[in-house]
């Protein structure tokens, strides 16, 4: 039994030392050659790639690859991996696959209903026609759909190893889908990001076709290689403006790059949280300032300062909400005169009901000045 597994990609990369990992540059009839297997030859939607993202590899595979027994489907910088984070290799597949029909990305357990993130960050028009496509072409689905649009989880970066067959079927039941909701939305006028609606969707319809197939599935860990590029520019530019003390230039920067580019927060981009805790210290220091007239940027203005900073106040906060607060979280508050809001600011990021906030920070206030 053979695997190979096609790397996604759209620029030159390392690329893994094992032989199942073959590049496949997506897009490549709108951008240069970078010498890798490109989906613009036999039959292929390479021109698309602007509205279909890594689709158009996924694409190509179906329609060109018939030499293997498990076909999959990785990024350049995304792989499956073990939980302590080696690169799967082909015994490793076939070991899985022995045992399920499919390997996919771990399900993502959303705060708020998939309808309601889509909803936030897209035009809700193209997922409900994309519903609405269903129901009339696979009414056997429709009723998955709608109740998994409604709830919270979802497979993200279209990464996914199993049977050649089974690959294929998938890909039927996908492309023909869209096929259908190109006639019927136009992303022409979205900006470059928010064209790619066919790949951002076909995340979540993979969730829905798993389901109502039955397919027992391996939910398996996804290793990051690299930083994604736009995740590095920002920390860059924030470490600028955190240098300067400028919160209100790093609000409007943060806030304008969220709106073309939501995706950033996600764990898949912001992989070690540090754009995460570049909001707390964006709106901690901002009611600081309005509080006291001071806040912790005006001590600490290096941003990996600042990310020890926020990770030490998250750490205590949850050491006291798990009732293991030690000596080294107190000690880290009263060294660093941690204020109250910063407090709050972080027990508010864990804890929704108020009694329990109440509680945390009625145990922690008092540390805060060694009472």
């Amino acid at each position: 039994m053979t695997v190979t597994i096609f790397t996604m990609t759209h620029k030159k990369f390392r690329e893994p030392e094992d032989a199942i990992y073959v590049p496949l540059h997506v897009g490549r009839a709108c951008s240069g050659d970078y010498g890798y297997a490109g989906d613009d030859t036999g039959d292929n939607i390479s021109a698309k790639n602007c509205y279909y993202g890594e689709l158009t590899g996924v694409y190509w595979v179906w329609k060109n690859v018939r030499t293997t027994d498990y076909v999959g489907i990785c990024h350049y910088r995304r792989y499956f991996c073990t939980e302590e984070g080696r690169i799967l290799n082909e015994k490793d597949y076939l070991s899985i696959l022995q045992d399920y029909d499919i390997i996919t990305s771990k399900r993502l357990k959303l705060n708020y209903s998939y309808f309601d993130g889509y909803a936030s960050d897209y035009n809700i028009f193209d997922l409900v026609t994309t519903g609405e496509v269903i129901r009339q072409m696979y009414p056997a689905y429709y009723d998955a759909f709608e109740r998994l649009v409604h709830g919270s989880g979802t497979y993200f970066g279209n990464m996914m190893v199993t049977s050649k067959a089974l690959y294929d079927e998938y890909a039927v039941w996908l492309f023909s889908i869209f096929a259908e909701v190109e006639k019927k939305i136009d992303a022409t006028q979205y900006d470059d990001y928010h064209k790619r609606v066919f790949g951002f969707i076909s995340e979540f319809l993979l969730y829905v076709w798993v389901e109502v197939k039955g397919l027992k599935v391996c939910e398996c860990k996804v290793g990051m290689t690299t930083e994604k590029y736009e995740t590095k520019q920002m920390k860059e530019r924030l470490s600028e403006f955190f240098r300067e003390g400028d919160l209100a230039g790093a609000k409007a920067y943060f806030l304008g790059v969220l709106e073309k580019r939501p995706d950033v927060l996600m764990e898949a981009s912001d992989i070690t949280g540090e754009l995460k805790l570049a909001m707390q210290v964006i709106a901690v220091c901002e009611l600081e300032r309005q509080a006291y007239g001071e806040s912790v940027i005006d001590r600490l203005r290096q941003f990996e300062d600042l990310m020890h900073y926020f990770n030490g106040v998250n750490e205590a906060v949850n050491a006291c909400k798990l009732g293991q607060l030690s000596e080294r979280e107190i000690g880290f508050l009263r060294e660093n005169r941690v204020s109250e809001i910063a407090v709050e600011a972080s027990a508010r990021l864990f804890i929704s009901e108020e009694k329990e906030l109440a509680d945390i920070t009625g145990a922690l206030f008092p540390v805060l000045s060694g009472r």
